[in-house]
């Protein structure tokens, strides 16, 4: 597999429990390092389907059905290694340490800002009071919320505006240095201001981090991402760098989609 690849998606499948038939079938789709991946298509289409699959988020429920394989690069070893095959609770948990998640709606934990960063770290086994306090600064640094947040840490993340909230849940993620950042429409239920603060964090973040995004933005979609991935019904209809997909697509479905013509 190529060396610029940090995870490769072959022939997945996925199917919820009790589902008379798949919602995702045959996806084929490589994310690249270091850049911004997104998924658009109308609702319904799979998009947050595919991405819950990546962290195996959906084996919070039982009965799913997983088909195919969704390969992620051990950086340590330089090898692929199928997540699908993952069984025990332990590599779970390290598997979202590895591939972190950020929902739609801000979802802080009901304590302090600080020991929302430090919560993870703590279960990570960090011990060390003084790395804790180090990796939560740089987290909420890295964040672009310290400023806004470092005479407060004491006060409870509730506190906090959605915005605030959103990026204070991306430091609790990239805290623990994920290689790989998804997030799942993040800044839709949020003001346009947040929602700047939301991508201009994103393009500083995807230096060190691999990020693929839900989106139904379009604008968003053009503006941040690097490669982008339209999905209809379940299928992935076409795949390319950004600016191909929206300026010249192959398929008619993509086309109809990106220019407001669909349906």
């Amino acid at each position: 597999m190529a060396k610029e690849l940090i995870m490769d998606i072959k022939d997945f499948s996925f199917k919820y429990a009790g589902a008379p038939k798949p919602s995702l079938v045959d996806i084929n789709l490589p994310i690249y390092r270091n850049k911004v991946t997104a998924m658009i298509g109308p609702s319904g289409c799979g998009k947050s389907t595919l991405l819950r699959a990546l962290n195996r988020i959906h084996d919070l429920y039982p009965g799913n059905e997983y088909k195919g394989e969704i390969n992620l690069l051990n950086l340590e070893t330089d090898n692929f290694e199928n997540l699908l095959e993952i069984k025990k609770e332990n590599e779970f948990i390290a598997l979202r340490q590895r591939v972190g998640m950020i929902f739609q709606k801000p979802t802080p934990f009901p304590m302090s800002i600080f020991d929302n960063v430090a919560y993870g770290l703590k279960l990570a086994g960090i011990k060390d009071k003084n790395i804790v306090q180090e990796k939560v600064e740089n987290a909420l640094k890295g964040s672009a919320i310290w400023d806004e947040v470092k005479d407060r840490l004491k006060e409870s993340a509730m506190g906090l505006s959605g915005g605030q909230q959103q990026r204070l849940c991306i430091a609790r993620a990239v805290a623990l240095k994920p290689e790989i950042l998804l997030l799942d429409e993040p800044t839709s239920a949020l003001d346009p201001i947040s929602t700047g603060a939301i991508e201009e964090l994103v393009s500083e973040l995807k230096k060190d981090i691999s990020i693929v995004i839900v989106t139904h933005n379009m604008q968003q979609a053009s503006r941040l991402s690097d490669y982008t991935a339209f999905m209809y019904i379940g299928k992935l209809i076409e795949y390319n760098k950004t600016d191909k997909i929206f300026l010249n697509p192959q398929e008619k479905l993509t086309e109809d989609y990106v220019t407001g013509r669909f349906g």
